[in-house]
């Protein structure tokens, strides 16, 4: 039904939920966003007045998150991991993307399935898993060959590791996604005129992929940023910010530094996505 065939009731009411339902969904980041600019120790009401220390200054007790060091080593361990994850995944992904696009192969219905397995298994069930299955391996090779290899024990390599074995999945789909789009007659034609498969890979194929990619891209490096359970179960003594807040929280409690990271976050999600729209719009 259009608008103007719905009666006032209907109308009023079907706005009434919209509004509710924004406000549900924007209500916790804007209290976030409120209380990070709060001058109060204390992340709560009464209002003390407009401050920026929670970002700026460099002092106790009102420490701002862009000197204290701790929230700074996290956050530069986030952005490694998660650019090097991406990286991998993206590329896995574009591999995974063209085998079950490209190409028919036995049981390609139930390797497919088992790809995206590890999308619906909880977080802490795989990173436990994924702790177990390297811990046994590195426990192995450390007994039979005198070798203790440090990159299959809890540490940044093995959240690289963990993270990996679902993004991958999720790059794999979205890539995926716009392949099966894509107009063979394009590389049938250049191949005919004498361009070789690297060639035609290279300057049809994949510039017809770099939204995808880079949406892909985009949406593994902000999992991989915002990622708690699974890098629990891994994270060694280089945490990643996630679990540096969630630590700061048992340790010290709530304070307003933690909001002006979630800030600071909800902004660069923001502008990252939205680029991703317009990559995607202006290449599409």
């Amino acid at each position: 039904m259009t608008r103007s065939n719905r009666s006032p009731l209907l109308n009023a009411v079907y706005t009434a939920y919209i509004v509710i339902f924004f406000l549900y969904l924007i209500a916790p980041l804007l209290a976030a966003g409120v209380f990070a600019f709060n001058d109060s120790v204390f992340p709560s009401l009464p209002w003390q007045g407009f401050t920026l220390d929670w970002f700026f200054n460099d002092t106790e007790p009102k420490l701002g998150m862009f000197h204290d060091e701790r929230l700074l080593r996290g956050l530069g361990n986030s952005l490694y991991i998660g650019v090097i994850v991406s990286a991998l995944s993206v590329a896995a992904g574009t591999c995974n993307a063209f085998l079950f696009v490209r190409r028919d192969f036995p049981f390609k219905n139930a390797l497919y399935v088992l790809m995206v397995v590890p999308l619906v298994i909880p977080g802490v069930i795989l990173g436990i898993s994924i702790l177990v299955f390297a811990s046994m391996i590195a426990n192995g090779i450390d007994q039979g060959l005198g070798i203790n290899p440090t990159w299959l024990r809890p540490g940044i390599p093995l959240i690289v590791l963990g993270q990996f074995s679902f993004l991958t999945t999720i790059t794999s789909l979205v890539i995926a996604a716009r392949l099966e789009k894509f107009d063979m007659a394009l590389e049938e034609a250049a191949l005919n005129l004498g361009a070789g498969r690297l060639r035609v890979l290279m300057t049809i194929t994949l510039p017809f992929l770099v939204p995808a990619l880079f949406s892909a891209f985009v949406v593994a490096f902000l999992v991989s940023f915002e990622n708690f359970n699974t890098t629990l179960m891994l994270v060694g003594s280089d945490a990643p910010l996630t679990i540096t807040m969630y630590d700061r929280m048992v340790k010290v409690g709530s304070t307003p530094v933690l909001n002006a990271v979630s800030v600071f976050l909800m902004l660069g999600s923001g502008l990252l996505a939205l680029l991703s729209v317009i990559v995607q719009r202006d290449r599409t």
